[in-house]
């Protein structure tokens, strides 16, 4: 069987959201793999066996020649392809070839000013109708030429066309100031169109300027400047005052404070200093540091977090979904329904001129074009992805972003999500044979080898070397605690279950924290308590979650129903499940999964590690405290960055600000279609109108999309 694959193609030049949605539809009737294009970033995403990718690069090519010949294709992964094939590789304006703005300005001012003679003037007809034909010919010979060659390849029902009929149909019944006049504002408007496209494309992209632009590689005694993909595992760099860190590196020289807003929305600093790890997008504020690096660029963290929020878009919402296939069928429908209006009503209506009919159907179709949609709400998507990530909040795809709207119910862990995870031994209480210092020695020698919290806290209190070759053998026993041979003794350390599983006869207890109880050769030894410290957040958290309207806040726990309860009662959640066992969270996700409503959300919220399997079930999963954890990054959904619990919260208020923002383009850009539509029908409204109608609505859409990446006052 052959391997999973997958491949990038840029289509540099590519600004037609309508031809955006046709390419990727042709691809993926391609056999064998499935293709998701994302408009924002040009990007065409490609995944299926390694086999089914041979040759795929070039059956791409043919399909975006036939719906846009001056678009480029390039291959990310192999970019010493000759990719110009067929091209001419310059960026475009839509619906002007490959000219520039400047040619395009200057074109529509030619056409202006011959428009403005044939108008003023006092012209014979043969004359007059010539100055406007220049003036047609001059601003639409583009359009007319793409109409044509879209034609010959079988592509009839796109705005060149329809268009092209339109002004054409205009001047065969005698309307020719309305023909070019249309023709004019079309093309003006398409340009502040690609302007505003453009303009909106480098807002987002620069919510996430993090990509360091070069490293200072240290080599003998001299430094030299580099780009950070040349840069080697275990290579030294140095990085001055003002510079970002560009790899991810140990501080081996030097004392700074590096500003981390940019990955995780921080504004405190964080102090770095030798032994310290920095990552990749750190800002350095004031001192001159020496790091080693310790994964090359393409494993750094900000590598992967450019990745996500890139290919974020790639995983699409139900609402573009919708959006793309509305658009497929609705223009075709509209030119249908134009053609009924040219010929049905002067052939059944009594005095019914079919001049009249054929302009109320040009302008039928003049208002059909779906670009509106089709752009703003790609737009708006990645708009929130983007403003998100500016928050510390990794959203791994706009379905996931849709998805947030609909959360009745939030489970959390509580280790390390509604608490620190930062372990303190609080009380050590041994049984009569035993001292407290020989209590702790045998707990943190059976702890040794874990690389759970609770076992870090106990080695830490104990705070001498273990000397592990006294140790003969050692059983982790998942969701119970550690039976281990020292010295020839078997010493148990855990929980409740521990004892009863093992015969032990243990004191019934209840504390403020976790008890760890410690038997020694089938004799209990006595228990040590561990103190865990709510997050100063959390409270804050689950009150904004409420006021938000989640109708469930819920903890699932390993620990002991005392410490449980103690914590849900500090922070009012909705219900509290202790003592589970890894294995019994994915159950009783489920069980809780099964309350709610049909079209309801549940978010699980975990450290992304441990928590893969509940992550994993969950409608969302959020990994806490993921920066620069690689086994967060790939078990959620949804990634914060920093350890802020809140930061959920303002996750569902982003996207509940992205699907307003979605809904008020669709319900605006229909209902001007649906208005003009009927007034064009009625013989209402003229082609000015239909025009503003089409390109004007694409415009204040786009505009009104960029609103979303404005997060600075979210959380107010």
């Amino acid at each position: 069987m052959a391997a999973a694959a997958k491949k990038e193609l840029i289509l540099e030049g590519l600004n037609c959201a309508s031809c955006s949605a046709k390419i990727e539809r042709e691809v993926n009737e391609i056999d064998g793999i499935s293709a998701s294009m994302n408009f924002v970033t040009k990007t065409l995403t490609i995944e299926g066996s390694s086999k089914d990718l041979e040759g795929v690069y070039e059956k791409v090519n043919k399909i975006v020649l036939k719906h846009e010949p001056h678009v480029r294709v390039i291959d990310k992964s192999n970019t010493s392809v000759d990719h110009d094939k067929g091209h001419h590789g310059h960026d475009h304006y839509h619906s002007h070839g490959n000219a520039s703005f400047k040619g395009a300005m200057v074109q529509i001012a030619l056409s202006l000013i011959l428009f403005i003679i044939g108008i003023i003037s006092d012209l014979s007809y043969p004359l007059n109708l010539l100055v406007f034909l220049v003036s047609y010919l001059i601003v639409g010979s583009s359009i007319l030429l793409r109409a044509v060659e879209n034609i010959k390849r079988g592509q009839v029902f796109d705005e060149n066309f329809l268009m092209t009929i339109a002004t054409i149909g205009a001047f065969l019944i005698g309307e020719y100031p309305e023909a070019v006049a249309v023709m004019l504002f079309y093309q003006l408007g398409e340009l502040f169109q690609d302007i505003a496209v453009d303009r909106s494309r480098r807002s987002i992209t620069s919510l996430m300027d993090i990509k360091p632009d070069f490293a200072n590689l240290k080599v003998g005694e001299n430094i030299v400047k580099v780009s950070p993909e040349e840069v080697k595992v275990g290579d030294i760099i140095v990085v001055k005052p003002g510079e970002k860190i560009p790899l991810d590196g140990k501080v081996i020289e030097g004392y700074s404070t590096a500003d981390t807003s940019a990955l995780t929305g921080e504004s405190i600093p964080r102090d770095l200093e030798p032994g310290s790890d920095a990552l990749s997008g750190f800002i350095n504020n004031n001192g001159l540091l020496t790091l080693e690096v310790t994964k090359a660029y393409r494993e750094s963290t900000v590598a992967k977090i450019l990745d996500l929020v890139e290919n974020a878009s790639s995983r699409k919402a139900p609402t573009e979904k919708f959006i793309t296939k509305f658009a497929r069928y609705y223009t075709p429908v509209v030119v249908f329904l134009a053609l009924g209006i040219a010929l049905i009503p002067p052939l059944v209506l009594e005095g019914a001129r079919f001049s009249d009919w054929i302009y109320r159907a040009l302008i039928f179709l003049v208002i059909s074009c779906p670009c509106a949609l089709v752009i703003s709400i790609p737009l708006s998507f990645f708009g929130g992805i983007g403003g998100a990530s500016r928050k510390g909040i990794l959203v791994k795809g706009s379905n996931f972003l849709e998805a947030l709207n609909y959360v009745e119910t939030v489970v959390f862990d509580k280790t390390g999500t509604l608490t620190k995870g930062v372990f303190n031994v609080s009380s050590v209480n041994p049984s009569a044979e035993l001292t407290k210092e020989e209590l702790l020695e045998y707990a943190a020698y059976a702890e040794s080898f874990s690389n759970h919290p609770i076992a870090s806290s106990i080695l830490k209190e104990y705070g001498q070397e273990v000397d592990k070759a006294k140790i003969e053998e050692y059983d982790e026993i998942p969701g119970h605690g550690i039976r281990a041979k020292v010295n020839g003794k078997v010493v148990l350390a855990g929980n409740n279950k521990l004892m009863e599983r093992e015969n032990i006869i243990y004191p019934a207890l209840e504390a403020h924290g976790s008890i760890v109880h410690v038997a020694v050769g089938n004799k209990y030894a006595g228990y040590i308590i561990i103190s865990d410290e709510v997050k100063g957040d959390s409270k804050r958290a689950i009150k904004e979650l409420k006021d938000l309207g989640i109708k469930e806040n819920i903890m699932l726990t390993g620990d002991m129903r005392a410490v449980g309860e103690r914590v849900g009662k500090e922070l009012e959640l909705d219900k509290v499940y202790s003592e589970l066992l890894p294995q019994h969270k994915v159950e009783k996700l489920e069980e809780i999964d099964r309350e709610k409503s049909p079209k309801g959300k549940l978010i699980y919220v975990g450290d992304g590690i441990n928590d893969a399997p509940v992550l994993a079930r969950a409608d969302i999963g959020i990994a806490m405290g993921a920066l620069g954890s690689d086994a967060a990054i790939e078990a959620a959904d949804v990634v914060i960055m920093t350890d802020e619990t809140s930061k959920i919260a303002t996750a569902i208020k982003i996207a509940r600000k992205t699907q307003k923002i979605v809904w008020q383009n669709i319900t605006f850009a229909l209902g001007i279609k649906i208005l003009f539509l009927s007034l064009g029908a009625l013989g209402v409204a003229t082609m000015w109108e239909a025009v503003f109608a089409d390109v004007g609505v694409a415009i204040i859409a786009i505009l009104n999309a960029m609103r979303v990446m404005n997060v600075k006052t979210i959380d107010n």
